[in-house]
């Protein structure tokens, strides 16, 4: 994708670079020739993608910080001068969220608002942000499907549907899109401000590298390689499963639009086609494709935390106006997930199997 060759030798900073998709974004745009800086918590799993990718040894900056700190946030962001800032810095999970709705309220809603904050409050000098004139910072702050009010109906939700949702984590992303669009309209309407603000929503994503607790891929990864029964809950769920790389070059491309045209400081979907919603159970099928002695146990909870049976999006807009579409189906993306735990299972480095993927893609 020769877009993204307009990142080489620019600065960009990355909130939660430590995680999953932070990481898989790092090596993407190390790959493009960026000087990338990152701030975020120590990495949240063991094993965590971004030890296996050795980032911390190949980032300009990586400094370890809450985003709820903003001070020493202000202070990372000056040092790195940023052309871009993507911000995933985030408490990501539904179920976790049930048993810290507080705590993820205050990382994913009052965290984002830190960084508007922070970015309010540094905007009015422009060396913050380089010193070349009329140098402008886009902001992409990555939300998630989630963040609208859902009755499961199946629909496809638009950017202009009505945002809410029944869980705290969903709750803390429709809260986090209203401070952006507030922050947006009331410090950074002028079309000739420094700094530059867009949203973006994405399906749930999978790929090599999760290790997280509660996620279907991570779960089934870690009982596949070991000889393990995967217990498989909510079977009958259904979800937009696309490969991380899929949004990841969205952001990217809404990050180079940012800089082009602030017409572009809105909120964006960047959702996989209709024929990879699919349930849970199709999911574990595929992925028993790559591992044919694994063992499921369908263990349905009836009276598990409430979570959206039905999601979808609709990204015609990122489409029309960004040029952004899904690359890779359902069997792809499902498949190539496979490969990549069962390749570095194999003795094969994490970064070779990553950046061999991550030319495929672009390719």
């Amino acid at each position: 994708m020769k877009q993204l060759a307009r990142y080489r030798g620019r600065r960009v900073f990355v909130t939660g670079h430590t995680g999953f998709k932070g990481s898989w974004l790092c090596e993407m745009l190390l790959l493009a020739g960026a000087e990338v800086h990152g701030y975020a918590l120590n990495p949240p799993t063991k094993p965590s993608l971004f030890r296996q990718l050795k980032l911390a040894q190949r980032m300009s900056t990586h400094t370890i910080g809450d985003i709820r700190d903003r001070a020493k946030l202000a202070t990372a962001i000056k040092i790195a001068s940023p052309d871009f800032i993507f911000h995933l810095a985030a408490q990501p999970l539904v179920r976790e969220s049930y048993r810290h709705p507080v705590e993820t309220f205050d990382i994913n809603t009052m965290g984002t608002i830190h960084l508007m904050e922070v970015l309010r409050t540094i905007s009015h000098d422009r060396k913050a942000f380089g010193p070349e004139d009329h140098h402008v910072c886009s902001t992409v702050c990555i939300t998630t499907d989630k963040c609208y009010e859902n009755d499961d109906s199946g629909k496809a939700f638009k950017e202009s549907d009505p945002l809410g949702g029944s869980d705290p984590y969903s709750a803390s992303k429709g809260a986090c899109e209203i401070a952006i669009a507030s922050y947006r309209r009331s410090f950074f309407a002028n079309p000739n401000s420094p700094v530059r603000i867009a949203s973006a929503r994405a399906g749930n994503v999978i790929g090599g590298g999760d290790w997280a607790k509660d996620r279907i891929v991570p779960d089934a990864m870690r009982a596949f390689l070991s000889g393990n029964e995967l217990v498989v809950r909510n079977r009958h769920s259904t979800r937009p499963w696309q490969h991380v790389l899929e949004p990841l070059t969205g952001y990217l491309l809404l990050g180079l639009a940012l800089q082009d045209d602030a017409s572009y400081a809105e909120a964006f979907n960047f959702g996989p086609d209709a024929n990879t919603v699919r349930t849970v159970n199709d999911l574990v099928k595929q992925l028993k494709t790559s591992f044919p002695n694994a063992r499921v146990l369908d263990k349905t909870e009836p009276n598990a935390p409430q979570e959206a049976k039905l999601l979808t999006l609709d990204s015609s807009k990122a489409y029309l106006r960004l040029g952004w579409m899904p690359q890779w189906g359902f069997s792809k993306t499902v498949r190539r997930t496979a490969e990549w735990y069962k390749t570095v299972a194999g003795g094969q480095s994490a970064r070779s199997v990553t950046d061999a993927q991550i030319n495929e893609f672009l390719k």
